[in-house]
């Protein structure tokens, strides 16, 4: 049965996947650097220390400022948020509602630092609607490691097949799968390919479709 259902944030709750796709690009074009769309699809949900290693290996200098490039990155996310909005995806605040109302615990495990993530979810008021907040700041490795979802499961005290996991990207359906959740893809950006697809309990094309999952899971 699906005990709880731990949801990535960026692209699966929250429709900012877009953004990162934008803005990772122009933010190594700021210093001097490329970085094609494929590559910017890469980087979602990519955490450390992964995340470092894998920028200077794309910007082929040794001397690659992560920190700076990626505080420029988080300056023009900021500042696009502002202009353009911030929306759930859609489906967010129904599945959200179903899973209260079915006793299904709710946690989020995302590759956003705590703060960014809060002041977002406060925004969309949904902010209350969840029983832990997983950061992978508080894991050694982040996605695609399974460290941050082996963690979640942890606070929930419930054992990784009894969750199920709600991701966006290649590299949050690694990590769940690795950690031995259930994972339950929505895509956002792109369509899996046959290797992930092997990887994934479900596949559906919006959150709203995820409570037709846990209903013939758990007889409901």
């Amino acid at each position: 049965m699906v005990k709880a259902v731990i949801f990535d944030l960026d692209g699966t709750l929250i429709d900012t996947e877009k953004y990162f796709r934008i803005c990772w690009p122009r933010a190594f074009q700021h210093f001097g650097y490329s970085l094609s769309d494929e590559q910017a699809l890469s980087l979602r949900s990519l955490g450390r220390p992964y995340a470092p290693q894998y920028m200077k290996e794309l910007s082929g200098d040794p001397n690659f400022d992560y920190k700076a490039v990626r505080s420029y990155r988080e300056k023009l996310m900021e500042e696009m948020i502002a202009e353009r909005g911030l929306q759930l995806r859609p489906g967010a605040k129904e599945i959200l509602h179903f899973l209260k109302e079915n006793k299904i615990l709710r946690a989020i495990a995302t590759a956003s630092p705590i703060e960014r993530s809060m002041r977002y979810l406060e925004k969309l008021d949904i902010a209350n609607e969840f029983d832990n907040l997983i950061s992978a700041t508080m894991v050694e490795h982040g996605k695609p490691a399974p460290d941050i979802y082996q963690y979640a499961c942890q606070k929930l005290a419930l054992p990784p097949e009894d969750c199920l996991a709600v991701e966006d990207s290649p590299n949050g359906v690694l990590s769940a799968s690795r950690a031995d959740c259930k994972v339950c893809m929505v895509p956002d950006q792109d369509q899996p390919d046959e290797e992930l697809s092997s990887l994934l309990f479900a596949k559906v094309p919006s959150l709203n479709e995820i409570a037709q999952v846990i209903t013939k899971e758990n007889n409901l």
